[in-house]
Formats: structure tokens, C-alpha cells, sequence
């Protein structure tokens, strides 16, 4: 076994050291290096813990007692850049970063004992693993700034780019997070992973906010083994990636650890002082192969397994102490045996552990909410001075009544006046005020720190949020079109919605993501303008999915998103009705009906719309019309038409797509025997199949039917006719339904 030959090598290599003369240990291990034989000693203690760790991973995948394989060994010079970093620094990690993790565990002051242990309850999923709980195998703690990943596609670059714009964007707002005000972002990765479209976005980020002279205290780490999982990265192909404008490159043998920690030591100093970003190039290798399943035989000769092994970084330590007279080979192996032996007999306690034993239990820190919390928070204002200013003197509440555009405008006014965290930002919302003009104003009222521009790049985007949000601040980005989501929905799915999971809670990613979607643009733009599919969305575990109609209803269900973020760090989309932004009319041109008066926050009442809850037009006892989105006022229109005609019509406008508002669902159903569904997106995966789904669950017996657009993109131009929901239609299917 892999594993086995790598054991072999090391001990029979340790046994053949020849000692060298004694030196100090507050010296440096050897000539031209600052790093003191002291610390080598102690770096050398977690290279060694995290290579037993991967011993121990295989041990127990082999006694089905753990279940993570994917281990560290070969890449444990990433200890020299803990060593080099501070335990505040924020840290998102790279999933054979174990040697790190171990060394920021014990510089933040805990016993080598805890690191190792928080390790291997991860590997048997113990319930009292401290950072996932049971759910995954992490690096990860909210005492020592270390950021949970499980990325395997560098997803995790966006992120840590928001995680360090935040970190300066908060100084210069002079705004509390999580993170010291000169704290350095750090981000691995392996090479493979360079290749990503998420981390291409990652460094082009980085390279473009450096370039425009804004701050990005950002050290990215390439542990570059040379192959990803079977396939190999060309040579130079890493160096040539990481030069780019305004990122500083560094390189080191990452298995020579005085070298990687003196290039280490240099690249954070760069970072820390230039506030710029660096990529540190370590080169490694990858001992055991990719994990434990894996026959590297089948794609990889003897003499290359075996080339690797000679540049066992634990043993190129271990040479190194040994030749500086700092340790003995008899003492290297009686350390080696004993700790082997300790790792082991601790790996087996853990598999004793506890494990998560309900479906409760493992989906506990999804989307925890506190309603209550949630519906104190919503009505908060500003001053009555702080608002004067934020309006210029005219306060919407004395305006005239408002146009959906008009209401969100105002709200994310008023938010940005009461919560200084806030920041509103995405392509064009700035001086432009975005594609529809939501947001015109609003960098004018409350400065480029707070609304800005960001390139166009929907990764780029969420990243930002993300790293803002777990930083501590309150990010609301937005998405020009609702296509435009597809673009980057891994950082939704993978990193937004697992975080809390993944953490227990102990971290979290709260933002609201501002989404211009659905049809009826009257022909124009084509699919990428009118996308009418939120399915993807829909079925993310956690996500909170806003979708307001009227104006009245979007100003308190984006104060309600608003609040869920902040306390209990709750991922809410908040998609906005293009079709509906300046609509004035319900029923006859000058009739205002599309309009409503600006409720400003403090009346309970009229600002806060629990997530989950519908709303109810009418009190027919015939037919209920369930709908949202554009669908809201067609199908009202419909419902007039046929209570004109001695029908008794309500209609149910869902206003949440996530959670669906069960309860009012059903209560609307009961009251009238017949639900027509009215889904403007599509019939395969649209929002209809999930409430006919709840329905039938809940033992609904009476009648049910649905109306949706066709299983198209949409077209150009009035093609869109004919795959789109219609008034009509909705008004076709009711009496179908009636009878």
C-alpha cells in the first residue's frame, strides 16, 4: 500500500541521518534562512501530526470507522505559511492544509492534543466535531479565523477576494467585522484548481481592483503538486497563470520548509504592508495519492510515485533538524512511533463518538430563523435627522403613492440610513442606478463606500457578498437579469447555502441578492432578459426566495430579507417583476391601481411581511387563484372579469417561493374546493409543481389545475407570445375549472 511505502521510506531514511554540529535553537537551522531551529522543531511536531492524521484517515476508512480520505501528506510545508500569517488572519483553506491548520491552532494557544482531535472527528463524523458537527471533514473554527471550505474547484476564490475587499472596505467606513483592521486574507488551492472559471474570476478580481489603486490585502497560495486527481499540470503552466497586473509572485519549494518559510514570510509582509495582493507559488508533491481509493499505478509510473517519496517534505524536516544538530535519528524515531501510537489510539476514541442520528439533527443549522427576532429588527429607523438628510428634506412617506421601482428605492434608502454595515453594489447600480433605474440616487445620497459599481462579472459579485457578509457586514448585490444568476450559481449553492451548514452556525454568509427577472418585456431582449426559470434556485437548501408583486409588498419583504440576514446570517434571493417596476395601472389606464403609499419603518404593521406568509385578494368561495410575480396582476384582472360574471374568485399571491407559505396555501384551498395554479415560469420544474406537490401531501381532495409557460427559452420579439403565460389563458383555464 501507498501508505505503507511512505512509512517504510521515512523511517529507514530517518535511521541513515548523519547528526550534524549542534547549533542554538534560537538560531537559524542553517545559513541564510530566518527561520530559528526553535521553531523548526515545533513546525516539524504538526508536519509530523498531520502526516499520522492522513495514517489515521486510512486506518479507519480500512475499519469503516472513518470517512474521509483525502489527506495532506506531501503538502505539509504549508505549516511555514501559518508560521508566517497571524492566528487573526482570516484563513480559507485548501483541503490538504492540515499541517496549517494545526500549526494556527497551536499559535492561537491551544494544546496540540485539540487540533488533532477537531481533525479526527471530522474524519468519523462525530457529532461533537467542533466545526461541521458530523457533516462533512472540514479545516475550520471560528476561534482561529479559519473559514470552513469544502471546495474542491477553487470556488472558494471569489469569496476570499470579498473577504479581504471587506476587510479594508470596513476600515474606510470605519465599520466593526470580524477581522483586525491590518489582517491578511489567505487562500490555497492546488494547481488543478488555477484552471477554474471561479478562480480565474478570483485573481482577475484581485488583478482589477489593485489596478483601479483600491486595496486587497490578499495572499493566495498555490500548492502545486504537479497533477490534478490523474491528470497533470503542464510545467510553468502555474507561474505563467499567476502573473498578472498588480498580483506580486513569490515562489518556493514548498518541501524545503526554511525556504517556504522565509518566501512566506516575505509574501505576507507584502501583502500586509502594500495592502496588495500575492500569489505564493509552493511547489509539492502529492505522497499516497490523490486519496484513499485512488491506484495512481493506473496513470503514473513507479519511478515518478518513488521520485515524489524522496522529496518527502517530513523527511526533508527531519534532515534538516537532524543536520543542524538539533535532533538525533534515534530521537526523530521514538517521536515518530510515539505519536503514531498516540494518533491512532485517539483516531479510535473518536470513532466511538456520536454521530448525528436524526434528519433533524443533521439539517439543524440549514436556515435557523428567529421570527420574532427577525420581525423586532424589520421596522428599525434611522433618526428622524439621519432620515432628513438621507432624503434631502422630502421624506417618501409625503410623497405621492409609488411604482414597485419606486418603493425598493426608497426602502434600500432607508436601510442604508439605519444600518451603516450595508453596502448596495453590482454592474451598473452606481451613477447609473442600474439597468431600470432601482438604485439611481442612491451613490449620491450615501457615497461610492457604500454604492458602487463592480466589473462585470456575476462571480465577482457573490464572491464580494460572501466575503463581505462573513465578515460581518450587510451585503446586498445585484444581479442584472435573472439569466445572469446561471452564470455563477455554484457561489449560491456550494458556498452561500452550505456555509452554516458546514459550521454549525458558527459562520455565516448573510445577504440579500437583488434580482431583476421574469418575462413580459414585450419582445425584447430575448432569453438572456426574460429567463423565467427559478428552479435552480428553488431546490438550494436554505434559500430564501422573496418575490413581490406590489410595491407595498416589496418595500416590507425587503426589510424583512434585510432583517433575516443580519440575524440569523440568512441567504435571501429578492426577485424583482422587470414587467412591474413602473407599472401605475391594474384595470384601466389612469386607474393608479398598480400604485401604493411609501410605509416608512417603525409601523409594525406595514413594514415587515413574515418570511413564509402569503397574501389574499378577495373572498370568492368558488376558486382560488394561486400566483406571484407578474402572475399577481393577471390573475386579479381574470378573477374581476369572472366575478363580474357571478363567479366567486380570490387569489392567493404566494410572494415567498422559499418557503412556500404552506399554511395560507391550504387554508385558501379549503376555503373554496378548487385551486387553478397561475405560473408565469415553466411547466417542467416551475413553481406549480411544487405547490400541486404540497397540495396533494397535505391531503387536499379537491380540484386542482395549473396554467404555466411552455418548456421554452423565451424568444425574440412577439414569438414571446406564445410561450408565455397570458391573462387570457389563466382566464380560460378558471372557467375550465368552474365548469
Amino acid at each position: 500500500m501507498a501508505r505503507d511505502t511512505v512509512e517504510t521510506h521515512f523511517t529507514e531514511a530517518i535511521a541513515n541521518l548523519k547528526a550534524g554540529p549542534a547549533r542554538d535553537p534560537g538560531e537559524p537551522v542553517r545559513e541564510g534562512t530566518t527561520l530559528t531551529g526553535e521553531r523548526c522543531r515545533t513546525l516539524f511536531r504538526r508536519q509530523l501530526d498531520s502526516r499520522l492524521l492522513d495514517i489515521a484517515a486510512r486506518w479507519l476508512r480500512e475499519k469503516d470507522e472513518g470517512f474521509y480520505t483525502i489527506g495532506s501528506a506531501g503538502h505539509e510545508g504549508n505549516a511555514a505559511v501559518a508560521a508566517a500569517l497571524r492566528p487573526t488572519d482570516p484563513a480559507l483553506l485548501h483541503y490538504r492544509s492540515g499541517a496549517f491548520y494545526l500549526t494556527r491552532s497551536e499559535q492561537a494557544g491551544r494544546l496540540p492534543e485539540q487540533g488533532i482531535r477537531d481533525v479526527l472527528l471530522g474524519l468519523t463524523t462525530a457529532a461533537d466535531d467542533p466545526i461541521a458537527g458530523g457533516r462533512h471533514k472540514v479545516f475550520g473554527h471560528p476561534d482561529l479565523a479559519v473559514i470552513p471550505q469544502t471546495s474542491t474547484i477553487a470556488s472558494h476564490l471569489p469569496r476570499a477576494v470579498g473577504v479581504a475587499f471587506a476587510v479594508e472596505r470596513a476600515r474606510a467606513l470605519d465599520v466593526q467585522t470580524k477581522w483586525p483592521a491590518d489582517a491578511v486574507v489567505v487562500c490555497s488551492f492546488g494547481d488543478a484548481s488555477t484552471n477554474h472559471a471561479s478562480a480565474l474570476s478570483g485573481f482577475n478580481t484581485a488583478a482589477y481592483a489593485t489596478y483601479q489603486g483600491q486595496s486587497m490585502p490578499l495572499l493566495f497560495v498555490c500548492e502545486d503538486n504537479g497533477i490534478g486527481i490523474s491528470v497533470r499540470t503542464p510545467k510553468g503552466w502555474v507561474e505563467a497563470a499567476a502573473r498578472r497586473p498588480g498580483i506580486e509572485y513569490f515562489s518556493a519549494d514548498g518541501g524545503d520548509l526554511a525556504e517556504a518559510y522565509d518566501v512566506a514570510v516575505r509574501a505576507a509582509e507584502h501583502v500586509r504592508e502594500h495592502r496588495s495582493p500575492a500569489f505564493l507559488h509552493l511547489s509539492t508533491v502529492r505522497l499516497m495519492g490523490h486519496a484513499g481509493s485512488d491506484v495512481e499505478l493506473a496513470y503514473r509510473t513507479q519511478r515518478e510515485i518513488r521520485a515524489d517519496i524522496e522529496r518527502d517534505p517530513l523527511l526533508r524536516t527531519a534532515k534538516l533538524l537532524v543536520e543542524a544538530g538539533l535532533e538525533n535519528p534515534e530521537n526523530l524515531l521514538t517521536m515518530y512511533e510515539s505519536a503514531r501510537e498516540h494518533v491512532l489510539r485517539v483516531a479510535q476514541e473518536t470513532s466511538r463518538r456520536p454521530r448525528l442520528g436524526s434528519a433533524k439533527e443533521v439539517m439543524a443549522p440549514i436556515a435557523p430563523r428567529n421570527p420574532e427576532l427577525i420581525a423586532k429588527i424589520s421596522p428599525m429607523a434611522a433618526s428622524a435627522q439621519v432620515r432628513e438628510r438621507a432624503f434631502a428634506g422630502t421624506l417618501p412617506e409625503n410623497d405621492k403613492p409609488m411604482t414597485l421601482s419606486q418603493a425598493i428605492n426608497r426602502t434600500l434608502a432607508d436601510a442604508l440610513a439605519v444600518y451603516p454595515e450595508m453596502t448596495v453594489f453590482g454592474e451598473d447600480v452606481a451613477k447609473k442606478g442600474g439597468v431600470y433605474g432601482v438604485t439611481r440616487g442612491l451613490q449620491k445620497r450615501f457615497g461610492p463606500g457604500r454604492v458602487f459599481d463592480t466589473l462585470l462579472d456575476e462571480q465577482a459579485v457573490f464572491g464580494l457578498a460572501l466575503g463581505a457578509g462573513v465578515s460581518g457586514m450587510l451585503p446586498v448585490p445585484e444581479i442584472q437579469y435573472l439569466a445572469y444568476v446561471h452564470n455563477a450559481l455554484d457561489q449560491i449553492r456550494g458556498e452561500a447555502a452550505t456555509l452554516s451548514f458546514f459550521s454549525q452556525g458558527a459562520y455565516t454568509n448573510p445577504m440579500v441578492v437583488r434580482v431583476a427577472g421574469y418575462s413580459y418585456q414585450k419582445g425584447f431582449g430575448g432569453h438572456f432578459h426574460n429567463d423565467n426559470s427559478v428552479t435552480a434556485l428553488r431546490d438550494i437548501p436554505g434559500v430564501v426566495i422573496a418575490s413581490p408583486a406590489r410595491p407595498d409588498d416589496a418595500s416590507a419583504m425587503l426589510r424583512t430579507c434585510l432583517a433575516a440576514a443580519r440575524t440569523s446570517g440568512a441567504v435571501c434571493v429578492f426577485m424583482e417583476p422587470i414587467a412591474l417596476y413602473n407599472t401605475r395601472d391594474l384595470f384601466e389606464e389612469g386607474d393608479g391601481g398598480w400604485l401604493a403609499p411609501y410605509a416608512p419603518p417603525g409601523r409594525w404593521s406595514e413594514t415587515h411581511v413574515p418570511i413564509g406568509r402569503a397574501r389574499s385578494y378577495g373572498d370568492g368561495r368558488d376558486l382560488t387563484i394561486v400566483t406571484f410575480g407578474n402572475g399577481v396582476r393577471m390573475s386579479l384582472r381574470a378573477a374581476v372579469r369572472l366575478t363580474q360574471e357571478g363567479y366567486g374568485c380570490r387569489v392567493l399571491d404566494l410572494r415567498w417561493l422559499a418557503p412556500l407559505p404552506i399554511e395560507d396555501l391550504l387554508r385558501a384551498a379549503e376555503l373554496t374546493g378548487s385551486v387553478l395554479i397561475a405560473d408565469e415560469t415553466r411547466r417542467t420544474g416551475g413553481v406549480s409543481e411544487g405547490v400541486m406537490t404540497e397540495l396533494i401531501d397535505a391531503g387536499f381532495t379537491g380540484r386542482i389545475a395549473r396554467v404555466t409557460s411552455c418548456d421554452s427559452f423565451v424568444p425574440l420579439g412577439a414569438a414571446a407570445d406564445h410561450v408565455l403565460l397570458t391573462e387570457d389563458e389563466i382566464e380560460q383555464a378558471a372557467r375550465k375549472l368552474l365548469g
